[in-house]
């Protein structure tokens, strides 16, 4: 009864992946199926990550990350867990040989947010890197399915996109991490002070991720291409309205893209796709 075990799990990890989030759960529906579980799997993964030093305010966060931390390396040496979020992904690393300094950096990054609350140039690079763009290749390593060319060749792109998504939540983000976590992402950003000047700066950087990364989803394979750019052309819609509105106002309230647009996006993305005008 192994098999009901492992889809017990899987199915928990899409669970989680719809309760937190419409946009990446209608991106992981038009995926092939086949990358379906796995891409499940490690969002269930990060998402628990995150929410322990996020959102346990009332609890020891330390302690439990640090368990969070030995129990992820025991479900991957043990090849099983008594977690159901772990032990899908868990399956998911060792199936498509994700690369274990990978892990590190994640958990590495969501450690910071227990200690940090501004982050200069060389933290924020770290962060990024550790947040977003290694869960992009986590994902990468999915998607070409073991061809190690290929994703050598593809990295830099999922780098970029992770990037450019991790940069706009921190603007989408703004207020509440400020409010509820006292964090500033950006170097050298005073929130009390955050300019007009200041948000340009940030969307500059914002903007060349996403160039670098567009240039990589049109070369990923055919049953993850549309699923990774619906979630680009919804991240980029986001960014839009971000773009068009004061620094006044993204430190007031958080600027979001509703529910039927993200439909539309969806529409509008297969028929480019189906169409092959990406």
């Amino acid at each position: 009864m192994m098999e009901l075990y492992d889809k017990t799990c899987r199915e928990c990890s899409q669970l989680i992946t719809k309760r937190y989030s419409t946009s990446f759960s209608m991106g992981i529906r038009v995926f092939d199926r086949r990358f379906q579980a796995p891409i499940y799997a490690i969002y269930g993964f990060v998402r628990f990550a995150d929410e322990i030093v996020d959102t346990f305010h009332d609890h020891p966060k330390k302690i439990l990350f640090d368990r969070f931390r030995k129990d992820t390396y025991q479900a991957i040496a043990e090849k099983i867990s008594l977690n159901p979020v772990l032990h899908a992904f868990q399956q998911t690393v060792h199936d498509y040989s994700i690369e274990m300094p990978l892990i590190d950096a994640f958990l590495d990054s969501m450690e910071m947010d227990l200690s940090f609350q501004t982050y200069e140039d060389c933290l924020y690079k770290k962060y990024i890197y550790g947040s977003a763009e290694v869960i992009g290749l986590m994902c990468l390593r999915v998607f070409c399915e073991n061809d190690t060319s290929a994703y050598d060749h593809l990295k830099a792109s999922a780098r970029s996109l992770g990037s450019a998504f991790q940069k706009i939540n921190f603007l989408r983000d703004m207020k509440s991490d400020f409010d509820e976590r006292g964090r500033v992402y950006f170097p050298g950003i005073d929130f009390n002070r955050f300019s007009n000047e200041d948000k340009k700066q940030i969307e500059a950087d914002i903007k060349t991720d996403f160039d670098d990364a567009y240039k990589g989803i049109v070369q990923l394979p055919p049953g993850a291409r549309l699923g990774v750019y619906l979630a680009y052309v919804y991240y980029t819609h986001l960014f839009k309205k971000i773009r068009c509105v004061s620094a006044t106002k993204v430190i007031k309230e958080r600027i979001r893209v509703n529910d039927s647009k993200k439909v539309l996006l969806l529409f509008s993305s297969a028929l480019r796709n189906r169409l092959n005008l990406l």
